[in-house]
């Protein structure tokens, strides 16, 4: 590769990603409105200063539209579930049920918008989380776009160990890590311990945004309880088998958090009457509308089903080998810049294995759940066509964000852009880049909306930095991971599967206005940290 790296040419692999942020955050335009600019952006750059032809952005950009379909998936059948449940009014009883179940509002927020996200980030991920969670919140009375940044927040601690150690095992790969090995070890444990911070972090920023100074006096010892059960065994875990280090504790939180609620400080009826994220109408309506016979225990059957489906799917090995072995996927040829770029060519470029993928398990839990409400009489005649109907609807606009803000990030890592980003960062700061590496893995995971993709992207790098730096790459790599996961949070597309399916399209700047300021400090914290260790 010989692409020059300069400030001239950082610069212009900025840009993209600077209007972006500049479009959605200062001038409140949707991703639906920006992601089409910056894809503008990226083709003339890459076209025009980074010596790529038709061919290479035709390729990359077919790329991007097949990887945003498995995206797509997840956004319609999380909208179809959404919908199932809507049309059964199973939200008021989720509402009414959860509110006597956890009569402490702080409480009852912070398990449907931090634990059960976490619970589901460690089996499912990518994306789902989100798309399921903000339906839930606004169920039991949060404000839309509360219920939105609510779980980009609460899932986004679970985004490398989660989905059953996916971004782990990308990160392990693309660093030549040995699985079992002093420094696969010593990796997983700065990771986690980078992570445990930021999940503690996650718990009280939850907390201040429901009721401020209140709320995380009353917030700060269930926060820490949570948090020890979370990261802490997160930590241990990840000494121990990598696989389950998130998903093991995630299902323990969410047991203890039901049984924290039952002890005499949390038992009570307590809420912060003032709270900016709590739409008090809506928690006031009537129960006159909930449907005849159904429990908390009948609300919640497409969820239970969503996490059973997924737990034989993904952990049962004779289901998951058999089911594995159908994929799908595209080939495509080499392809290579003016400065001798290579994008090397694939026969099956990020293979669809649909019956092990997320939206699959969404699907046939929204079916099941659909004919087993319909057969209780909770839903009526029509109502079936309605469901579908709505779901496709709700859909539909976000289509154009989630494939523009995919191909942008295809064309730009297709073309060298993505690279010289790192790249630049690097060769300036010297030993100083240590501070910013957790920005590489942000920067990766804000791009690709996935932190496994960061992880493939940058981990190699990272690795080569941390030795021309004569650093622990443990820890480099600890911090990339880590920003991966916070860099989650605050991804266009992840935001996008949120706003869709709590209704509030084109909101997507406010959301990330609202997150980013407490993702970019988090991130230099933890570069802080990551410096401090490689320093003693």
């Amino acid at each position: 590769m010989n692409i020059p790296i300069n400030f001239f040419m950082w610069g212009l692999a900025c840009l993209p990603i600077i209007v972006l942020l500049v479009l959605m955050i200062k001038f409140q335009w949707g991703a639906t409105e920006a992601a089409p600019v910056g894809l503008v952006i990226t083709v003339i750059t890459g076209l025009v200063f980074y010596k790529a032809d038709i061919r290479l952005i035709v390729s990359e950009g077919a790329k991007g539209i097949w990887n945003a379909l498995t995206i797509l998936l997840i956004v319609w059948t999380a909208v179809l579930m959404y919908q199932v449940g809507s049309e059964a009014k199973a939200f008021s009883v989720i509402r009414d049920g959860m509110r006597k179940l956890l009569p402490n509002e702080l409480l009852l927020v912070l398990t449907m918008g931090w634990i059960f996200e976490s619970f589901l980030q460690g089996i499912t991920g990518f994306g789902v989380p989100v798309a399921v969670g903000a339906p839930l919140l606004i169920g039991i009375g949060v404000k839309p776009m509360w219920a939105v940044i609510i779980p980009l927040l609460g899932q986004s601690w679970g985004n490398t160990f989660g989905t059953l150690g996916a971004a782990w095992d990308a990160l392990a790969m693309s660093a030549g890590l040995t699985v079992g090995s002093k420094e696969y070890l010593a990796t997983a444990f700065c990771t986690a311990a980078f992570i445990w911070f930021w999940n503690i972090i996650d718990g009280m920023v939850i907390c201040w945004f429901y009721g401020k100074g209140k709320a995380i006096k009353k917030g700060i010892l269930p926060v820490m309880f949570i948090s020890l059960i979370q990261g802490g065994g997160e930590l241990l875990l990840t000494q121990v088998n990598t696989t389950i280090a998130c998903f093991v504790p995630a299902c323990i939180s969410l047991v203890a958090v039901l049984l924290l609620g039952q002890l005499k400080p949390y038992k009570k009826d307590w809420c912060v009457e003032e709270s900016q994220i709590m739409d008090r109408t809506f928690a006031g309506q009537s129960a006159d509308d909930k449907p005849e016979g159904m429990t908390l225990i009948h609300a919640f059957v497409p969820y239970f089903l969503l996490s059973a489906i997924t737990l034989i799917v993904l952990v049962v090995k004779p289901v998951n080998t058999f089911l594995s072995q159908f994929q799908i996927g595209l080939a495509f040829p080499e392809t290579q810049t003016g400065y001798g770029y290579v994008n090397e060519a694939t026969e099956c470029f990020s293979p669809l294995s649909p019956f092990t993928h997320a939206s699959m398990f969404l699907l046939l839990s929204s079916l099941i759940g659909l004919v087993y409400y319909k057969k209780k009489g909770w839903i009526k005649n029509g109502g079936v066509k309605g469901v579908f109907v709505r779901s496709v609807s709700m859909t539909m606009p976000s289509g154009i964000a989630v494939i523009g803000l995919v191909i942008m990030s295809k064309v730009m890592a297709g073309t060298g852009q993505t690279v010289v980003l790192a790249n630049g960062i690097a060769n300036v700061l010297g030993k100083v880049y240590v501070v910013l590496s957790p920005f590489v893995g942000l920067l990766g995971s804000f791009m690709t909306g996935s932190n496994m993709s960061s992880n493939i992207l940058f981990g190699g790098f990272q690795t080569t930095t941390a030795g021309l730096l004569e650093v622990d790459p443990s820890v480099i790599l600890g911090a990339q991971s880590s920003g991966g996961s916070i860099g989650s949070a605050v991804s266009p597309s992840n935001i996008i599967l949120g706003t869709t399916t709590a209704d509030i399209l084109g909101n997507e700047g406010k959301v990330l206005k609202k997150i980013i300021v407490i993702t970019v400090p988090v991130a230099i914290a933890i570069g802080v940290l990551a410096f401090a260790a490689v320093s003693l």
